[in-house]
């Protein structure tokens, strides 16, 4: 397999509808239309399906070799071609993902290779992909990828900051946005709002005791507030209703009175954990989210609840949580009849029961 170092910019600037062939497209609409996909996801299928068409041309030499990875056209793709896809051809793509792809096209010396989690999503779109042209259209006849493994995913436990930090951070908010801002980490540290869901929030959501919150896949829950939400939320309704917005119906504001961005809200956070004295570069808006799971877990929230909470469709994204401090753990390696075993003979006592 050759290498290919010079890579596309994974930026999506334009409609997929008038950049596609029509096989592709058609998949585009029906997870928009169909599966309710965000159009997020939907551009990251794009994305996803471009750089493996791109990839599979360089490779059969549709395209001369010296052609640039991301000039490579991808409208003349076809169900004959799709219809060649095999096995094979896929690993391939995915030794091409792990050694040859830049990471950061826009560095001059960007590293090559993705992350096995970047990988995997890209082998789940083609899996997606093949799966509809099988068995929603039967354009194909057989999944030449049903055997495709997916990349082993090394899970790391989640950054978050212990209560203390989280208070320091809560108190280290000033400014003239202080009202603002306190309101945003409050809601983060409470609830553990994506960011998405938190800029998203509009003046109508909020009903008293309760929020609404538009979750992935634009699926909505309820979430309850507790004291510090509902005190938070109404010092800023002060403000907020006494601001002239040019968007009336976002919550939060921006000092340009529209909605706040992902990019402000990202830049606010990174400001206070440096205020707070808590290292920036290792926590963001994101690990706020990690923060109030853990410490909602770690202070008697069962699992499931937080996965209601949280807006998890599947039970294992939750448990990544579950690494928290939990003595129920500990308490049952410290009841073992061998734990006070010692290496110089000493023997273990023997706990009482209730038979002594």
């Amino acid at each position: 397999m050759q290498s290919h170092t010079k890579n596309v910019k994974e930026g999506f600037s334009t409609d997929y509808r008038a950049d596609m062939p029509e096989v592709i497209r058609n998949f585009l609409i029906y997870h928009e239309t169909i599966k309710g996909h965000s159009k997020k996801t939907v551009d990251e299928y794009y994305l996803d399906l471009r750089t493996f068409f791109r990839y599979l041309k360089l490779e059969r030499g549709m395209v001369p070799k010296n052609t640039e990875f991301e000039s490579i056209p991808i409208a003349d793709v076809d169900l004959e071609l799709i219809k060649s896809v095999t096995l094979s051809d896929v690993y391939d793509f995915l030794s091409f993902l792990s050694r040859d792809k830049i990471k950061n096209p826009r560095s001059a010396d960007a590293d090559c290779g993705l992350e096995s989690s970047s990988r995997a999503r890209k082998i789940s779109t083609l899996r997606s992909f093949f799966k509809y042209l099988t068995l929603k259209t039967n354009q194909l006849e057989e999944n030449p990828i049903q055997d495709l493994d997916s990349p082993k995913i090394m899970k790391s436990l989640p950054k978050y900051l212990s209560l203390e930090e989280c208070t320091a951070l809560l108190e280290s908010v000033d400014g003239p946005n202080r009202e603002r801002d306190y309101c945003i980490l409050t809601l983060f540290l409470n609830l553990g709002l994506r960011i998405s869901e938190l800029v998203g929030l509009n003046l109508s959501d909020i009903h008293g005791e309760s929020i609404r919150v538009l979750g992935k896949g634009n699926k909505e829950r309820e979430l309850y507030l507790n004291d510090a939400c509902i005190d938070a939320i109404n010092n800023y309704l002060r403000i907020r209703k006494g601001e002239i917005a040019l968007d009336r119906r976002a919550f939060f504001l921006s000092s340009r009175k529209t909605r706040i961005s992902r990019s402000t809200v990202h830049a606010l956070v990174k400001k206070y954990l440096m205020q707070a004295g808590i290292d920036s570069t290792k926590y963001s808006a994101h690990k706020l989210r990690h923060t109030a799971a853990t410490l909602m877990l770690h202070n008697g929230v069962d699992v499931r609840t937080l996965q209601e909470l949280l807006g998890h469709e599947n039970l294992t994204t939750t448990q990544i949580y579950t690494h928290v401090e939990n003595e129920s753990l500990r308490q049952a390696a410290q009841l073992s009849p061998l734990s006070g075993m010692k290496q110089d003979g000493a023997r273990p006592k023997r706990q009482k029961t209730d038979k002594d």
